[in-house]
């Protein structure tokens, strides 16, 4: 007998959210392990809202539905809130009911302020770095350091002069600009709408666009991110950035680090062994003067380990262009760039945990 076509709901129901999301789904192990980490951080949740007044969204859904974003590659808040509204699955990730009202846009930028005064992002990325040490993942021992470059929300013809202020000329919303035969630079130029950014070029040959850079210190086992943080865009930012992370390492153990040519320099080498972290850097004999790396360093097995081992460096910054949200961010300003590359670093890990211990 033929069914027939009507479309009816129930007046009530009884199904649970939790039965629309499969026992073997990849996000239950990640929002697991996100739960667990978050847990650690209800004294920050709870100093940074009034103790009065009306209740706020929870930031744990806010940060819950940031790292969707991440895992899921949507492009924009809005987008993200339209799909909350109607994919269970993003519900039930988020922590909120069938029956619950979606909260608006805007509120991803009113709590972001209140977020990133307090390096909320920061302080969960470190947390999830202990719940993978926790549950001995982690190498204290060989590390490898990389950055790359992010590009920046800010358009070509709004890097002018510094004392410029006036719009280009011509009619119309998006105005000719003609940059033919003028000498543009850092220090006399910089962008009207996104002033963090700097202009950088991936190599000799490339074009040079509005950048950022993210840098991450990985260590050698799994591959998992221990230290993050983006910069601006300058010429020495992946080597000193680098040594600033590496000296927030925790314990006194001896280390390594490997890198690639771009670190062989003799101030690195010589900042890396000063720190107690010995500098498997990829050689670079072409340089003046030659290498910063001898003979003692290169002859011995370990540095040709760290140097298979640190090309998996590139495998966080890929995934984090493809899937993430990192190959060119939609804000503005170095705190917030620094808070989207975080967050992506953080659905790396949790994402990468989740595979090792499946």
């Amino acid at each position: 007998m033929r069914g027939v076509d009507i479309f009816q709901e129930a007046l009530f129901t009884t199904i649970q959210l939790e039965s629309f999301v499969p026992k073997d789904h990849p996000l239950r192990p990640i929002k697991a392990m996100l739960d667990e980490a978050m847990k650690e951080l209800n004294w920050l949740f709870s100093s940074i809202y009034a103790e009065t007044g009306r209740e706020s969204i929870p930031p744990e859904r806010l940060i819950r539905a940031q790292l969707l974003q991440v895992l899921y590659s949507i492009r924009s808040e809005r987008q993200l809130v339209e799909q909350i509204n109607y994919n269970l699955l993003y519900r039930w990730f988020v922590g909120l009911t069938i029956d619950d009202t979606v909260w608006n846009h805007s509120v991803f930028s009113i709590n972001r302020d209140r977020l990133l005064e307090h390096n909320v992002v920061g302080e969960l990325f470190e947390e999830v770095v202990a719940l993978a040490r926790k549950r001995d993942l982690l190498s204290d021992e060989h590390f490898s350091v990389d950055g790359t470059l992010i590009q920046a929300w800010a358009p070509q013809k709004s890097y002018r002069r510094k004392d410029d202020d006036q719009p280009p000329s011509g009619g119309g919303r998006n105005r000719e600009a003609n940059f033919h035969g003028e000498k543009r630079s850092n220090a006399t130029h910089e962008s009207k709408t996104d002033g963090d950014a700097r202009m950088a070029r991936k190599g000799p040959g490339k074009e040079a666009r509005l950048s950022y850079m993210g840098h991450t210190v990985m260590e050698n086992r799994h591959g998992l991110i221990v230290k993050a943080a983006a910069s601006e865009a300058t010429g020495t930012a992946e080597r000193d950035i680098a040594l600033d992370l590496l000296t927030t390492l925790p314990g006194r153990k001896k280390r390594t680090v490997g890198a690639d040519k771009n670190y062989d320099t003799a101030d690195f080498v010589k900042r890396c062994r000063g720190l107690k972290v010995t500098p498997h850097v990829a050689r670079n004999d072409n340089r003046p003067g030659g290498s910063a790396i001898d003979g003692r360093t290169s002859r011995h097995d370990g540095y040709h380990v760290s140097q298979r081992n640190r090309k998996r460096v590139e495998e966080p910054f890929g995934w984090g262009k493809t899937v993430g949200l990192i190959r060119q961010v939609k804000c503005r300003g170095l705190e917030k760039v620094n808070s989207v590359f975080m967050m992506t670093m953080i659905g790396w890990n949790l994402t990468r945990m989740r595979t090792l211990q499946a």
